[in-house]
């Protein structure tokens, strides 16, 4: 829908693309691709090793970096001009204060919900807002101001599975809401933080911009899902 749109009223999506550059031809080298390939695999088994094993995803993640590790130290083994493709170059390149921003936001939520802060905010909303639908619908609008992974760990910490059980239809709401909701507003994703960053566009841009485009998609996946969760109830 957005890109539709964009099409119709965007000056910028109309006409015929240039071709391409022989930069944007040049093929990936073969250790490369299996770098690219075992990232991928990596990235994959971790459900699958929770759902193997029951243990924290985090531990399938430390598994696939440590593959990954000794991937790239066997693949440029001896090749000193070429460290920077090893594992140990990228690790030099985290992001520390994402990381830390992360933790305090989660330890934050952690002490809401002990402190029952969160089941009062929880019961507040049931009043205001009984349909669960347009309380996850809230959700994924704030999640385009406050990002959205404060906003699910909050929500988990708000509703427990003992009220709302696993495979509940608002969870499935919170999943798409939170995660596409963000990207109305540009400040509401860490990508959109990042692009800020890498492509110098700022607030008021992306505002005027793609922020109309945004929502209409995220409205427009919205009805698509009820539609499609319609039709399969009473086909």
């Amino acid at each position: 829908v957005p890109l539709a749109l964009m099409g119709v009223m965007l000056k910028e999506f109309q006409g015929e693309l240039p071709p391409a550059g022989p930069e944007a031809q040049s093929e990936m080298a073969p250790k490369g691709k299996l770098v690219f390939g075992c990232g991928l695999a990596a990235l994959c088994f971790v459900p699958l090793f929770k759902f193997l094993t029951g243990m924290p995803p985090y531990l399938g993640m430390l598994g696939g970096l440590g593959m990954m590790w000794l991937l790239t130290d066997i693949i440029h083994y001896g090749e000193k001009e070429r460290s920077y493709l090893k594992a140990p170059s990228a690790l030099s390149k985290i992001d520390h204060q994402g990381i830390l921003f992360f933790l305090g936001i989660l330890m934050s939520v952690a002490a809401l919900q002990s402190s029952g802060i969160l089941v009062k905010l929880a019961e507040w909303l049931g009043t205001y807002l009984p349909m669960r639908s347009a309380l996850a619908a809230a959700i994924g609008l704030a999640s385009a101001v406050i990002d959205n992974v404060p906003l699910v760990a909050a929500t988990m910490g708000m509703y427990s599975l003992d009220l709302i059980p696993v495979n509940n239809i608002f969870w499935q709401l919170v999943a798409y809401c939170a995660g596409t909701g963000g990207s109305i507003l540009i400040i509401g994703s860490a990508a959109g933080v990042a692009f800020m960053g890498m492509e110098k566009a700022d607030f008021g841009w992306y505002t005027k911009r793609i922020s109309f485009f945004a929502m209409a998609g995220y409205f427009a996946g919205m009805a698509a899902y009820f539609a499609f969760r319609s039709f399969f109830v009473f086909a």
